[in-house]
């Protein structure tokens, strides 16, 4: 029992720590509590640990844990929809009006000429009719979420099969895998065709009075290449509907205009192209290259989303006030400015135009007047990434910061920047940290470079 003597009064503790920390002053006591007490199960199996070796681990675990509480960071990855990092960033537009909506109270379901109740996300779901130019349109609070609920309500007892391609049996982010989301859902998978190549008459042989739908589903976050072949979309769609079956299609990303004219990248399929050459329902996410906040759109035939919003578990997913204001303002922006993208203010796309000399520019201004004494500082070309599960081939230039550290090691300075007051998350190659420019929003700069001054004098 002498060994416990070395432990620590939590309450002594927890206030020398308090200063050091942005925290509840509860919820400090409770991690310091915690910690007290898995020392004292290891001290009582005859572990070895003292008091000085017990504050300091303390300490550090606080700070850690306080750093996992949502905060501002800089991406300098060159990955635009940077999964960890909270994909994409809302533009102003929508950040502006999410801040009057949150902040006051709305008539989320009140109609305001009548003064009765009101349809919830009525207005929105117009707009992203006209957006999609398809009947119907309606949104939830994720795309794996909009893939279930659309799987519940098409798929039937004694009508419950799904046919879908074995190139398309995807994983998703988080481990989830289609397979599974079907089984989920209900349905009874039906694979077709092989890992590389598919033809129609794998479709026409697989339909059964059993069948209640093709799904199609776009290979967003990986592709597969040579010896490979598939029926177009045109031809699936009058299989499916010569035998009276829908065909859905996930498309994951969501572009809304054509990626090849912002960015020397490779063509994502939009929705509106999708449902012009037969999908009868398009899903996809809104926190991807749409660029608004994390949201699961539904698109296309009127009665099927009618059917789909009568689904009990609609009610489970449907979206609060906050996405529906910020995912509102998105979609009215892209239809504001469908004649000429370049006047939308969605961060996605504003990375994906600009100009490799401006990168530089700016690259230059941040590393002016930094200190060469404790790292070698250079402005490299490098590639940028679209992320977030979306054009797996495509990547366009980019420019970089290189750090090579003198007197600590790369993933040394990588971590202080950061933990550092202004959280700065880079990438680091064997013997460098680089912060790519894509990323970083003019803005933060004088971050970045306030940031580095204050990593590279140690």
């Amino acid at each position: 029992m002498s060994k416990l003597a070395a432990l620590p009064s939590v309450e002594k503790l927890a206030a020398a720590l308090a200063p050091d920390v942005s925290l509840p002053r509860p919820l400090i006591n409770l991690f310091v509590r915690r910690e007290i007490d898995r020392y004292r199960q290891l001290l009582l199996a005859d572990e070895e640990h003292s008091r000085e070796e017990i504050e300091a681990s303390t300490k550090k675990g606080l700070r850690e844990f306080a750093n996992s509480r949502l905060q501002p960071v800089i991406n300098a990855t060159g990955v635009l929809i940077h999964t960890n990092l909270g994909r994409s960033p809302l533009g102003p537009r929508a950040a502006t009006a999410l801040q009057q909506i949150a902040t006051g109270y709305s008539n989320l379901e009140f109609d305001l000429p009548s003064g009765a109740r009101g349809k919830r996300a009525g207005y929105l779901e117009t707009a992203l009719a006209c957006l999609l130019e398809t009947e119907a349109a309606t949104a939830v609070n994720n795309c794996a979420a909009a893939l279930v609920l659309t799987l519940r309500t098409l798929v039937e007892e004694g009508k419950n099969e799904v046919i879908v391609s074995r190139s398309e049996l995807v994983e998703i982010g988080g481990g989830f895998r289609i397979p599974e989301i079907l089984e989920t859902s209900g349905a009874k998978l039906v694979e077709v065709g092989a890992t590389n190549k598919t033809h129609l008459y794998d479709y026409e042989k697989a339909i059964t009075p059993q069948t209640a739908l093709i799904l199609k589903v776009h290979r967003s976050n990986f592709y597969i290449d040579g010896f490979i072949g598939e029926p177009e979309i045109p031809e699936i769609a009058k299989l499916a509907h010569d035998n009276g079956l829908p065909l859905v299609e996930d498309l994951g990303s969501g572009a809304m205009m054509d990626t090849d004219k912002l960015a020397p990248i490779e063509h994502e399929p939009t929705p509106q192209e999708c449902l012009k050459r037969g999908i009868d329902l398009v899903i996809f996410s809104g926190d991807k290259l749409l660029g608004g906040p994390q949201s699961g759109i539904i698109g296309g035939r009127s009665d099927m989303v009618a059917k789909i919003k009568k689904e009990p578990f609609f009610r489970a997913v449907r979206c609060d006030k906050l996405i529906l204001t910020t995912l509102q303002e998105s979609i009215d922006q892209y239809l504001e400015t469908k004649a000429d993208p370049t006047l939308s203010d969605v961060p996605v796309l504003t990375f994906l135009r600009t100009e490799v000399e401006a990168l530089k520019t700016r690259a230059e201004k941040i590393i002016t007047g930094l200190s060469s004494e404790n790292a070698g500082i250079s402005i490299v070309d490098t590639t940028a990434r679209p992320g977030g599960g979306t054009m797996p081939r495509s990547e366009f230039p980019s420019v970089a910061i290189k750090i090579v550290p003198k007197n600590q090691s790369v993933p040394k300075l990588a971590r202080q920047l950061r933990n550092g007051e202004t959280a700065v998350v880079g990438y680091t190659t064997d013997d460098a940290l680089l912060l790519d420019l894509r990323t970083i929003f003019p803005e933060s700069d004088e971050l970045v470079t306030e940031a580095l001054s204050a990593t590279l004098i140690n």
